[in-house]
């Protein structure tokens, strides 16, 4: 692959959303099996080549920025992660150039600026100065003091006087001037009208002053996936939902937050509002907010969602279903058919517990809500379980008499053969054989038509010689 190609895959990659870095971690791992000498220096360097940019907000003339400067501020936080997992796999001063250019930027996010101080801190170029802005330290401040501990020991002064006294003399004027004090007096109403905008910049100030710990998880699990190390518990995965998605479990709005995230933010989202554990009677008008979602949810978070929401409570069952998860299952698969076999027909199916209050939903589920098309995947699904007898009721789909390939069906005389004489004395064994041999004699072979003989001779059913008449009428060809 050449290295202009290289370069594009990684720059859609971190322009591909929240998740822009892992998936450019991916990436590049990929490049690098397929090409070890491939390195991220010309990628970096195309980065930082000068480009003209349009004039800023009153300027008259045209400007030459570095092509980063001129990119999302999405993209860069990206970026700076990425290069964050890797760099100690980059040359010192690919990374120094890379964050020198972004120092052009003239409005950097607070994320920005976070990270390049945190990589700057890591190469050991900069240690004085702290990870959040001057802006943000001063907005603390203000609310430090109105919360009544800022002149005093402890609370919250302790936590940003000492990493501040380097950058004072560059900040504004202090609050604690006469001056100063009187303006603030003044514009008090304004000041409180204004605190919840301080709260969440309080916030963000705390987010910034742990982006070390949050990439140091990055950067072990970046350790065990190339020393060849096990997979990170899901329990450790920390994919931040986006920043400005909020959400309450009192609103309807919150499902609206769905469309916003990625499979493994809705994985996460679903556990933070205990949709695993909710009550079965609150179902129906859980999955109604769900119905109402438009667009409809993409095939991953879909599935994602489907098996957080109703996957435990299925597998649960030991008593036929409540009315209101059957609602809530027949709904969702209706809409969401594909996910719904993902997420929880064919664990199900896996499990080697399911019994007659999973096989009864299923079924209802085969014959209610799935077309041809998808009754077909469940039984290629079955394929690749162990059989049990509460697995064979869910052969009850081959009564709909399905479009089988010739593959298909080679595939499922092959499983009834091997499993002929684990079921001599079952009665639905002996049924899906009957039906096999009727409603799909026209796809029998003659090999398979003698294997056949074989299984039905151990069969101890009543029905062993309907059995052998049925495929005594099948023709030899």
């Amino acid at each position: 692959m050449d290295r202009s190609r290289a370069s594009r895959l990684l720059l859609r990659a971190l322009m591909s959303g929240f998740s822009g870095a892992k998936t450019a971690l991916s990436v590049f791992h990929r490049q690098q099996r397929a090409n070890q000498e491939n390195s991220l220096v010309s990628f970096i360097q195309t980065l930082c080549r000068d480009e003209v940019a349009s004039p800023e907000d009153g300027a008259l003339t045209l400007t030459v920025k570095p092509l980063v400067c001129l990119l999302p501020p999405l993209f860069k936080q990206n970026l700076l992660t990425f290069l964050y997992l890797l760099h100690p796999a980059i040359p010192v001063p690919a990374v120094l150039l890379l964050l020198k250019c972004l120092g052009e930027d003239s409005t950097p996010t607070p994320w920005v600026t976070a990270m390049v101080r945190q990589l700057e801190r890591k190469l050991e170029v900069n240690h004085t100065d702290p990870l959040y802005s001057e802006q943000c330290s001063q907005k603390l401040k203000t609310l430090s003091e109105r919360l009544g501990g800022f002149c005093e020991t402890g609370g919250w002064a302790d936590c940003f006087i000492s990493q501040t006294e380097e950058s004072e003399s560059h900040a504004r004027p202090d609050l604690s001037q006469p001056g100063t004090q009187r303006k603030r007096r003044a514009s008090l109403d304004h000041v409180e009208a204004d605190s919840k905008e301080m709260v969440q910049e309080s916030k963000r100030m705390k987010m910034d002053e742990d982006v070390e710990e949050l990439v140091e998880v990055e950067d072990e699990k970046v350790r065990l996936d190339t020393g060849g190390g096990s997979e990170t518990p899901a329990n450790r995965i920390h994919d931040d939902l986006p920043e400005h998605i909020r959400w309450d479990q009192s609103s309807a709005d919150v499902f609206q937050v769905l469309n916003e995230c990625n499979p493994n933010q809705v994985e996460m989202l679903c556990k933070m509002l205990n949709f695993p554990i909710l009550p079965e009677d609150t179902l129906p008008k859980l999955c109604n907010g769900i119905l109402c979602l438009s667009p409809d949810l993409s095939y991953s978070a879909a599935a994602s969602l489907i098996r957080s929401v109703l996957l435990e409570k299925v597998s649960s069952l030991s008593e036929p279903p409540s009315r209101c998860l059957v609602t809530a299952v027949t709904s969702l698969c209706s809409r969401y058919p594909r996910p719904m076999c993902l997420a929880v027909i064919e664990p199900v199916l896996q499990d080697r517990n399911i019994g007659p209050p999973q096989t009864e939903l299923l079924n209802r589920l085969i014959e209610n809500c799935l077309d041809v098309h998808y009754r077909l995947l469940v039984l290629q699904m079955t394929f690749r379980v162990p059989w049990s007898e509460a697995v064979l009721s869910v052969h009850s789909l081959l009564d709909h008499k399905l479009v089988l390939s010739e593959e298909v069906f080679t595939q499922l005389t092959e499983q009834l053969i091997s499993q002929g004489s684990q079921f001599t004395k079952s009665v639905k064994f002996a049924k899906m054989m009957l039906t096999v041999l009727t409603k799909y004699s026209s796809h029998v072979t003659a090999a398979q038509k003698h294997s056949l003989a074989g299984c039905l001779s151990l069969n101890e059913t009543f029905l062993k010689k309907s059995l052998q008449a049925a495929l005594k009428r099948i023709p030899d060809t």
